[in-house]
């Protein structure tokens, strides 16, 4: 959930700043006094957080039949299953 958010910041940051000057930039009637670094580090986060949440309200809205599927599909391969924890041994750890 948070790679696919944070590449949409990027693009979405990408696009913005391509066609807003951060130094043009006004929140709430004042002007941003900003360095052009902080404004485009911000607004990446916003970005971020956006995308993050967007991703987010995705998964909760999804039918549980998909996240079971998914679920499924994930513990079936390697590659996309999270690392298994280590069976508790006789040893008490």
């Amino acid at each position: 959930m948070m790679w696919p958010a944070f590449i949409a910041a990027g693009i979405a940051e990408t696009i913005f700043f391509t066609m807003i000057d951060p130094e043009q930039l006004y929140l709430f009637g004042q002007r941003v006094e900003w360095s052009a670094t902080a404004t485009y580090s911000t607004g990446f986060l916003l970005f971020w957080l956006v995308c993050i949440g967007s991703s987010l309200m995705t998964y909760l809205m999804m039918p549980q039949d998909a996240k079971e599927s998914l679920m499924k599909a994930a513990g079936e391969r390697e590659d996309l299953a999270r690392p298994k924890r280590r069976e508790r041994t006789g040893s008490g750890r």
